[in-house]
């Protein structure tokens, strides 16, 4: 049974379940092999590009993806 902590554990999944998700893939309209449904994502989200300025508040609800200048997942982090 996995630990479940107010406050730490998110409604929206983990880290590993949505890097497992994303990872090399890219955001779309539509789901596909290479592809990732912007839609699907949580409400809470953002997409960063390299260089792009991002607030420093913490939302732990709130989920990063970080994109390769190509646009391809390499990264998330709740935050």
């Amino acid at each position: 049974m996995p630990l479940v902590v107010p406050g730490i554990n998110s409604s929206m999944g983990d880290k590993t379940e949505w890097i497992n998700k994303l990872l090399g893939k890219t955001i779309c309209d539509t789901s596909n092999e290479t592809c990732f449904a912007k839609k699907d994502l949580p409400p809470s989200h953002r997409i960063l590009k390299p260089g792009d300025l991002q607030t420093q508040e913490y939302n732990p609800e709130r989920l990063n993806v970080y994109v390769n200048q190509d646009g391809t997942v390499h990264d998330v982090k709740f935050g």
